[in-house]
């Protein structure tokens, strides 16, 4: 179940009670960056080159920069080289990083519900 589909089941409920949505994880979300395992590795005098055919190559990140300068990350890996694609393998790693921020966001909403009062600690 997609997290668009579970906003829609939400909202068909009547469910109104404040909560972290979809939209406000993406209004937290500054900037995004992706990392490929194979091209971000510098050579230098104790590291080689990633050879092409190295799985570094298989690997994706995903780096969420949130409003407030923290970041979260999201990883993908691929385990055939035949099915590797860097645009999924973006997909993914992004929506592994979405999957942190969620718990961040509900602390920081019942931290706020409950200094107001709204619920009890």
């Amino acid at each position: 179940m997609t997290d668009q589909s579970i906003e829609s089941e939400i909202q068909a409920k009547g469910l109104t009670a404040p909560r972290v949505t979809p939209a406000d994880i993406e209004a937290e979300i500054a900037s995004e960056w992706y990392i490929n395992a194979g091209s971000g590795v510098v050579p230098d005098d104790f590291q080689p080159p990633v050879p092409a055919s190295s799985p570094l190559r298989l690997l994706t990140f995903c780096v969420l920069v949130l409003r407030n300068g923290f970041t979260v990350t999201g990883e993908s890996a691929c385990a055939s080289p035949e099915n590797f694609d860097a645009e999924i393998g973006r997909k993914i790693a992004r929506e592994n990083a979405i999957e942190k921020i969620w718990p961040l966001l509900g602390f920081r909403l019942r931290d706020d519900l409950t200094a107001r009062g709204a619920v009890q600690a």
